[in-house]
């Protein structure tokens, strides 16, 4: 596609009375004669991961049809309206996420397909972060990790700290990414601390940098330390570099043009709530381009939330080991199809929101599924898995696609990444990439 008519600013704004108000991305802002391609429109995916923990009662979860003439199944169903941007996957293993202490390992080996020994390399480095040192460089925010439930969850085997059970993901191979589950401190990492447009935009000008100040107590420091002491202080510069750099992007991302909704008050009351505001940061942070990639665990590993709203009284956690009782399976699924609502709704949210030539659903690749599959057997085989949006005609969608016994997860990673323009040979145990798909 080529654009002839002559261009205007992507910045232009309208002003009056005080008042500024941002515009969408227009073919006017593209210059002329220029391909799509080269332009701020240029086709890059967002890439979103959103974990459930405890599994699916998979009978439920996958519909017994493959191809493209199948029935929804019950869980999936709040996610009918947008079945031409579905693809459902069944049929995959993670044996990287097997082990002795599931709820451990099961939210920190979901996206590397890596077990938590013998970690070196890339060898642990999940998906997302895979994704986000690919796309971060053109961002103020490389990734967004986010979760609907606080706090540390339970230690894998072998592991240092309790990162594993309380974070899909790892910058590398032994470093875990925390998991941010306020919305109004989220809404402050985006768009700076304040509470209006105004209050933001002069925090962000008075802004300052303390790189080169840290850089040379570094370098100071690094003649009084030994090797491996160096190589963590080398990573800590990495990260203040990391703050500069957004700090920078932030004073000339489209946010500063965007109007805002007012900051967030914290977390709210009503679980619902809480997961809606979180799913409003990533689509806020998208349409906003702070970020391309995103990260989002529902509730963490053994919860112990009940949900009063579907007159559940009984915790999650407890609850998933139903022991084949068909009323402990019939509230599972209930609360099951309940996370499907809400992200449902996300996805929606997408899928009206405008992005160039499509809608961000249309330029997306998000996975949403879980690391367990029996809840009851804390086994891995077979994965629920669900992949929404096309990015960018790169996933063809509307289907249901079933393979072989032990078929590896990873091989699913491997090809999301490489359909949103992440090539890499090869990623956990992963043999091979989906044509299908």
């Amino acid at each position: 596609m080529y654009i002839t008519r002559k261009s205007i600013s992507r910045r232009t704004v309208l002003r009056g009375a005080g008042a500024t108000i941002a515009l969408p991305l227009l073919d006017a802002m593209i210059p002329a004669a220029t391909a799509l391609a080269e332009t701020a429109a240029k086709p890059t995916p967002r890439m979103g991961f959103v974990y459930f923990p405890h599994g699916a009662i998979m009978k439920a979860w996958s519909p017994v049809e493959t191809g493209t003439g199948y029935t929804m199944s019950p869980i999936l169903k709040p996610l009918e309206p947008f079945r031409s941007h579905m693809t459902i996957v069944s049929g995959l293993r993670n044996k990287g996420g097997e082990s002795s202490d599931p709820h451990g390992i099961m939210a920190g080996t979901w996206l590397s397909c890596y077990g938590v020994r013998n970690r070196d390399g890339d060898r642990g480095t999940t998906a997302d972060q895979l994704a986000a040192r690919h796309f971060g460089g053109d961002t103020p925010l490389p990734s967004l990790e986010l979760t609907g439930e606080g706090g540390n969850a339970t230690c894998g085997q072998g592991a240092t700290g309790c990162g594993f059970g309380s974070t899909v993901a790892f910058r590398s191979p032994t470093q875990p990414l925390p998991m941010e589950d306020n919305p109004r401190k989220v809404f402050y990492q985006l768009f700076g601390q304040g509470d209006t447009t105004g209050e933001r935009k002069e925090i962000l000008s008075e802004t300052g940098s303390l790189l080169d100040y840290v850089a040379a107590e570094g370098a100071a420091l690094n003649k009084r330390i030994g090797a491996a002491d160096r190589a963590l202080v080398s990573d800590y510069l990495d990260s203040v570099r990391e703050v500069e750099l957004r700090v920078q992007r932030l004073s000339t991302s489209k946010s500063a043009q965007m109007n805002l909704p007012n900051a967030p008050q914290g977390v709210p009351d009503d679980f619902g709530d809480h997961l809606d505001a979180l799913f409003d940061m990533i689509a806020l942070s998208w349409q906003a381009n702070m970020t391309r990639v995103s990260s989002f665990m529902l509730a963490k590993e053994v919860s112990m939330r009940t949900y009063p709203n579907l007159k559940i009284t009984e915790a999650f956690h407890p609850l998933s080991h139903h022991a084949n009782d068909p009323s402990k399976i019939e509230r599972l699924i209930q609360i099951q199809n309940y996370h499907t609502q809400v992200f449902a709704k996300f996805i929606k949210k997408l899928s009206t929101t405008q992005d160039g030539d499509g809608t961000l659903l249309d330029h997306s690749i998000i996975l949403y599924g879980s690391n367990m599959s029996n809840s009851d057997l804390h086994n891995n085989d077979p994965l629920p898995n669900v992949i929404m949006g096309k990015g960018y005609g790169r996933i063809k969608g509307g289907q249901h696609l079933k393979y072989p016994q032990d078929t590896p997860h990873a091989n699913l990673l491997l090809t999301l990444l490489n359909r949103g323009g992440v090539t890499l040979p090869e990623l956990g145990n992963s043999t091979g990439q989906f044509a299908e798909i």
